[in-house]
């Protein structure tokens, strides 16, 4: 929870205050910014061990988060652009009133309890139950499996490797997306591609089918972590972002959580991966069912439904 409260809460609830026709480019940019923290991370604390030992390790994790995580962000962030007379993608505010737009157009600004109302709401908490599960229980069993597959355990490394890589390359991919495009069909894209890279992982017996099937396990994995907070701002708004998704997150976290145990208890079971891999696979194949079923849920503003002044 130390990691999604604070970080994807809080990263991505930054994100879409400030960005609305930029939003999927900013996403991808901070997506891949985690993505290279996660690399370096560890690195830096192993570096750091073999000078001072695993108090030196923690010592400089704990200088590294404080002096680029905290300080810059504590002293020159702003919540929200118009604390600062600014407005979402553009230096300055009009000082023109808007000229109305097409309701399809405008930004919603569902509250929690409007949002929860929604079918849109129900059908992406389905689809994070059902893909989490996915990016956890194979993303942590990937390498043992392609060990007991008789692929060299180094060779495996780098394997796992490349899922990492492709992961950070559906992020900038993600970026360019046109923002005309409905939500909806690149969800279940991704679901697609999660569907493809476990269904490729089962007959894993070659190192090429090995980097094939991570490659496209990555896309999708790297396309979930991008497009999921996209889909809650553009659909509910970022007036209450962190209110709505944090709802949708404490699912996210027991699904990631569900994943891995469910991939261990079929694991134990049957003494094999093929079993918990083909149960992903199905899981993967419903979630593109429910992104195509989730539309963008219609919000009228209430100045809309005001009487005009005399």
């Amino acid at each position: 929870m130390n990691w999604a409260g604070p970080f994807d809460l809080g990263i991505y609830g930054g994100v879409n205050n400030w960005f609305v026709a930029r939003r999927a480019f900013a996403t991808s940019i901070a997506t891949v910014a985690q993505m290279a923290g996660l690399v370096a991370m560890p690195l830096i604390a192993q570096l750091a061990m073999r000078q001072h030992g695993w108090r030196g390790g923690w010592l400089a994790i704990g200088s590294v988060t404080l002096l680029i995580g905290f300080l810059p962000v504590w002293l020159l962030m702003a919540r929200r652009p118009e604390d600062l007379g600014l407005v979402p993608d553009r230096r300055v505010a009009d000082t023109a009133p808007p000229r109305a737009a097409p309701a399809d157009l405008r930004e919603p600004s569902f509250s929690r309890k409007e949002a929860i109302g929604t079918p849109a709401f129900w059908l992406l908490l389905l689809y994070t139950v059902l893909v989490y599960p996915v990016q956890a229980g194979v993303s942590l069993h990937q390498a043992a499996h392609l060990i007991e597959r008789g692929i060299e355990p180094t060779i495996a490394a780098t394997i796992v490797s490349v899922f990492s890589l492709m992961s950070a390359a559906a992020a900038v991919a993600c970026g360019s997306m046109p923002r005309s495009l409905p939500i909806r069909y690149p969800l279940a894209l991704i679901g697609g591609f999660l569907a493809a890279g476990t269904f490729a992982m089962i007959s894993v017996s070659s190192t090429s089918q090995g980097y094939f099937a991570a490659a496209l396990f990555g896309l999708g994995v790297g396309g979930i972590l991008t497009l999921l907070p996209i889909a809650w701002a553009d659909f509910f708004g970022r007036a209450n972002f962190s209110a709505i998704r944090g709802i949708a997150l404490s699912v996210q976290v027991l699904a990631q959580a569900s994943g891995p145990l469910i991939s261990g208890a079929l694991h134990d079971w049957t003494a094999s991966y093929e079993r918990p891999l083909q149960c992903f696979a199905v899981l993967s194949c419903l979630s593109v069912l429910s992104a195509l079923a989730a539309r963008r849920p219609k919000w009228r503003s209430p100045l809309a439904s005001r009487p005009p002044e005399p």
